[in-house]
């Protein structure tokens, strides 16, 4: 199979743990991106979870309103009265 070049940007102290990391596994920085590229086609989906830790402004401000008690609803005591709530 024929190979070619492949330029990758990031930052220097990203590479350099990158490059370190992939040393102790005993594999060259290519070897690790092949084998991350050849996951993406296999599996049709980048092969682990992408993530913030940090909720946005929105559920932020539902989290702090919960947390205070306010802006809550419910109980239902079935599902259609919890989904009349939703159509309302």
């Amino acid at each position: 199979m024929a190979q070619s070049a492949f330029n990758v940007r990031m930052e220097s102290q990203l590479k350099k743990e990158f490059s370190s990391m992939c040393e102790d596994f005993g594999m060259p920085v290519s070897t690790a991106i092949t084998l991350f590229a050849k996951a993406v086609v296999r599996e049709h989906r980048i092969p682990f979870e992408i993530r913030s830790d940090i909720p946005n402004s929105v559920t932020a401000k539902t989290i702090e309103l919960a947390e205070q008690g306010k802006e809550l609803h419910g109980p239902y005591s079935t599902v259609d009265e919890l989904k009349d709530a939703l159509d309302a």
